[in-house]
Parts: structure tokens; sequence; C-alpha cells
């Protein structure tokens, strides 16, 4: 009998898909198990070099440790904040207080009274407004940003952090390692002759032991300044036409009070990951004073947390709703626990409203995003697709007691891996001045309809029905 390689390589095959079969369901949610074994069975050794490379649930020891270390170095902010007159704690009842106290032991921060919450929707003058800030410091500059570009954005941003610590301010920058690639080689070197800290966050490098996952990102978007200034939203440090023929659209918020040392925290943890490093804290907290009526918190989330903090979040907010939740994201491929409290929060009466990008810079995830309208549609959620821009702002406002702004995408990737951050307000005159927002977006959107949606062509339900086998992967 000849040796026939063919053979071997057909037995390869079966040998992979039967040990796949067994391993990848260890630990991994139904849909994620589902979508890697579609992929292994129809392409098997492709499929094993990608779950390689970026499917292994395992994160670093170190890393862990570290991250461990960060979410004490929180809870001891948060203690020493609650012991400064200062940081008097807000009157929260009702639906207000139950997701309060959730958020806290997700994320281990409480609310804080005394906070000014500033929206800032437009893209230019956003940036113009923290370059001013930091022209303003007089202390510290903290900067942590998914994307920070090398593009005249980037350089104007740069340019004024060298100002600040030319005159003495320390200046301190993580960049994520692969968001802002370009940032770091072509920014880096300059920043850091001139004295600014830029470290890169989550570093790859399949030779070193505590090296990240190529897919496990930190996606966050913080400033702090003076640790009496906050920003927090999803706009990055890059051109808004850095996606060709899609400019992006933002938000970013600007916040002033006690709330600031939470996202000091945020970014003080992510640093010591990095760095295990400890900068002392009492140097860096705000300034003894109230700012505003608002009361606010900070929900952190990411692979070191033992839950995926913004998907809880989001379901208990759709069935604590009674009239009226709008829902603002770039991509949406959210898995079963979502949808049905969307769902159900639609049949219960709640008014729920979704708004995404009309045109969008990701394909496959828009197909798989469009699986679930028909869903959507059937129960009475309302789905607008935002023509002018390339929506990327991502927050949500439930009733009129509540808003909740950040880096998050309501997708599986950015619940279950990515590193991200939330500013939750609870105060009806920012919840308001969202509304305004969400208003214009609906006014410069065209609804999707039950109707005309049935009638899509039929290659087009087979490409967004088989891109939702690998939503998990999105």
């Amino acid at each position: 009998m000849s040796f026939s390689w063919g053979l071997v390589y057909v037995l390869s095959e079966w040998a992979i898909r039967l040990v796949m079969l067994v391993y990848v369901p260890n630990r991994r949610s139904a849909a994620a198990a589902r979508a890697w074994l579609v992929l292994i069975f129809l392409v098997p050794w492709v499929g094993l070099v990608l779950f390689a490379l970026i499917g292994r649930i395992r994160y670093p020891r170190e890393r862990l440790e570290a991250e461990a270390m960060a979410v004490s170095r929180i809870r001891s902010v948060q203690s020493e904040m609650r012991s400064l007159a200062a940081f008097r704690l807000p009157e929260l009842a009702g639906p207000a207080e139950r997701s309060a106290r959730l958020v806290e032991r997700l994320g281990n921060f409480g609310p804080l009274a005394g906070n000014q919450v500033e929206l800032l929707p437009e893209y230019q003058p956003a940036i113009d407004r923290l370059v001013r800030d930091i022209d303003g410091a007089q202390h510290h500059v903290h900067l942590l940003f998914y994307i920070f570009a090398a593009d005249a954005t980037g350089q104007k941003v740069a340019a004024a952090l060298e100002r600040a610590q030319a005159r003495g301010v320390s200046c301190r920058v993580l960049m994520d390692a692969v968001g802002s690639s370009g940032g770091l080689r072509r920014l880096g070197p300059g920043l850091r002759r001139s004295g600014v800290e830029v470290l890169a966050a989550l570093p790859v490098n399949f030779l070193r032991r505590n090296a990240a996952r190529l897919d496990l990102r930190n996606h966050r978007k913080i400033a702090v300044i003076d640790g009496k200034i906050g920003y927090v939203g999803s706009q990055n440090i890059v051109d808004p036409g850095f996606i060709p023929a899609y400019p992006n659209e933002e938000m970013l918020v600007r916040v002033l009070g006690p709330v600031v040392v939470q996202l000091q925290a945020v970014f003080l943890a992510d640093r010591y990951q990095e760095t295990e490093h400890r900068l002392e804290v009492s140097e860096l907290l705000p300034p003894r004073e109230l700012a505003g009526n608002s009361t606010a918190q900070v929900l952190p989330s990411g692979p070191g947390f033992p839950h995926e903090n913004h998907q809880t979040l989001l379901v208990d907010l759709l069935h604590a709703a009674s009239e009226r939740v709008v829902m603002t994201t770039p991509y949406f491929v959210p898995d079963e626990p979502f949808l049905q409290a969307m769902v159900t929060a639609a049949l219960r009466g709640v008014e729920v409203r979704l708004v995404v990008p009309e045109h969008s810079n990701k394909r496959i995830a828009n197909w798989a995003q469009e699986s679930n309208y028909a869903r959507l549609l059937e129960a009475g959620i309302h789905i607008h697709l935002y023509a002018p821009y390339l929506l990327h702002a991502k927050h949500v406002t439930v009733d009129r007691w509540l808003a909740v702004v950040g880096s998050v995408n309501m997708d599986i990737r950015s619940f279950a891996l990515d590193s991200e951050v939330s500013l939750l307000v609870y105060d009806p005159q920012v919840v308001a001045a969202f509304e305004v927002v969400q208003t214009r977006y609906i006014a410069h959107s065209r609804e999707v309809s039950r109707e005309a949606w049935s009638r899509r062509p039929l290659l087009r339900r087979v490409a967004q029905n088989t891109a939702r086998l690998a939503d998990s992967l999105l």
C-alpha cells in the first residue's frame, strides 16, 4: 500500500475537529463555542491557527495578578474618597438606587454627588476643549486612548502635552499597542524626549510571557487634568476622517467634581498593569469642593473582571425601564440575553429605539447586526439608520433618570474582551441634554420599516444569517 499525504491531511483535519469539539466548549458561552466550532469544522487548519492566536481564554497570570492589584487600588481610592467630607453620598431611590448598587458591585465604584457634566457632541470643538484644558494644567495630565494617531489631531494634542511638560506639568500617556501603533511609533519618541511618559497598553509580543492576546485591547478613552477635569466617551485622538469616506461623529463628555477621581483610578490601574509602579494617590485626588448637581458613577470592564460588566448593566437597565430607552452604538452584535431583554422591554410597553450608522466600515459585522433586525422589528422596536456620518457615539438614556456614555459598543467583543469604561449620570437635566442629541440623530436617520425589511433580497438574508454564526468572533 503506497503512502498518501492526502489521506494524512484528511485524517489530520478530522483529528482537529474531534479534539476541538471537546476542548472549545470548555468555559465558553454556547454562542462563542458554536462560532469557533463552525469555523474549525469548515476549515480545520485555518480555524486551529486562528484559535491558537485569538481564541484561547487564558489570560497571562502576570496580567491577572496586576489586574487584581489594580482592582485593589480602585477600592482603596474609593475608601479614601468617602473619607473626605466633600464627597457626600447621593440620595437615590427606586431603579436609580438599584442600578447604582449593581454598578458598584460590578466595578467597585459607588455613586458620588456634586458633579458637573457637559456634553461635547461636535468633533473638532471637543478636541479643542481638551487642548485648552491641557494648556491650563498646573499639576498633571493623564491620557488613555485606544487610538492616538500621528495625524493632525494627534500632533495637536501631542504639542499641548509637550508645552505642559515644559512648564513642569507631569504628563503621562497610555496608548493601546495595536490601536495606537502609528502614534507610538511616530509620536512616542518625540514625546518621551520632551519628558512625557508614553506607555503602550497591552503590548503584543509572542516571545514575552506577560504579553497580551492580540484580540484583547484597551478600548478606553479617558483624560484627567489636575485630578479635577475629566473626559470620557467614544472619541479617539485622531482626525474625524481617518476611515476613508466615513468621517466619524462622536460623543465626549467633560466632567468636573468628585467622580473625576474614579476616572483617575481607572487610568492609574491601567498604568500599574504596564509598569507595576504605584503613584502617590493623595497627590492626585481632586480639590475638596463640589462642582455641580449631578450624581455620577464610573463603570470599568474588561477580561480581569469576573462578570461582563456592561452587558450585565444594560440588560438590567432594559428590565428596569418603564417608559423609554434610546440606545446609540456604531456596532450592534449582542448576545441572546441582551436581545431578549430588548424584546421583553418592548413587549412590556417600553418605547425602545436603536440608533446605528447607515454606513458601516465593517461589512461582516454589519451583516451580523442586520440579522437581528427582523426580530427587533416584530417586537415593535424602532431602528434608525443615521446617514450623515459614521455615528461612532455610544450612549444610552433610560426613562428620565439615567444617561450612560462611554467607549462600549453593543457587541460581544466590547462586553467580553476589550477593556472599556462608561460614565453613568443620574440627573434628569443631563438626560434631557442627551435626548436633544438623540432627537437630532433620529431626525437625520432613515427608520427601518418591518414591511420593507421583509422584502430584502434573498442573497442579503443569506449573508446576514451566515455572518450571525460568527457573532462571537466579530
